[in-house]
């Protein structure tokens, strides 16, 4: 097996590896170009989303900063997705995103791993596992998601939350570690916030 196919299998491995850096350092110079980009180009920031990402589909809109160790080149997004300010997206291997979701500022979804043994940590090994996020999930700001979570769809998941478990499509989930608070229901339909009734006469 070699290098790259141990950075998606779940194998140790050396990340700093001559065969490797070259190419992430270049993914990463990309990254860099993106997130100096200005405000009003954003035919050109969604041209290089196409070119960064493994898949990006349309009207996805990423804010600057935007961080990702592969700088992107990981990343699989379906279409109208929204990334807020200072998001971490950790690639090092697949990070999957379905359709209409929306992440809050400086959430982080992180596929690397480390070794609890010091002496592998010493050498520096690592492992990767891939997270995926259903269609139509809001992630709120600061929640952190670690190697290996798979989220179903139209999940919310509360601000701070760290999720180091699989949840379920159509639920509300805070907390750390992240649990289920309760299922979406009714109640969601009528109100949008506290006592905040949806308007469904103004809603396009």
């Amino acid at each position: 097996m070699d290098i790259r196919e141990k950075m998606h299998s779940g194998e140790l491995y050396l990340p700093g590896d001559p065969s490797l850096v070259p190419e992430q350092t270049k993914y990463l110079d990309r990254l860099y170009e993106f997130n100096h980009t200005r405000p009003m180009e954003q035919e050109k920031r969604a041209a290089m989303l196409k070119e960064m990402f493994a898949e990006v589909g349309e009207g996805c809109y990423i804010e600057s900063p935007f961080y990702a160790n592969w700088g992107g080149h990981h990343i699989h997004f379906g279409s109208s997705i929204y990334v807020n300010f200072g998001c971490t997206f950790v690639d090092d291997t697949h990070i999957y995103v379905g359709d209409y979701t929306e992440f809050g500022p400086n959430v982080v979804i992180a596929t690397a791993g480390h070794p609890i043994l010091p002496e592998l940590r010493e050498k520096l090994y690592q492992y990767n596992a891939p997270v995926r996020i259903g269609r139509n999930c809001w992630l709120g700001a600061g929640v952190i998601v670690v190697p290996g979570v798979a989220i179903g769809d139209n999940v919310v998941v509360g601000a701070g939350s760290v999720v180091t478990k699989d949840i379920p499509s159509n639920v509300i989930a805070v907390g750390n570690p992240c649990k289920i608070l309760r299922e979406i229901n009714d109640h969601d339909r009528e109100y949008y916030f506290k006592d905040k009734k949806i308007d469904w006469e103004q809603i396009q």
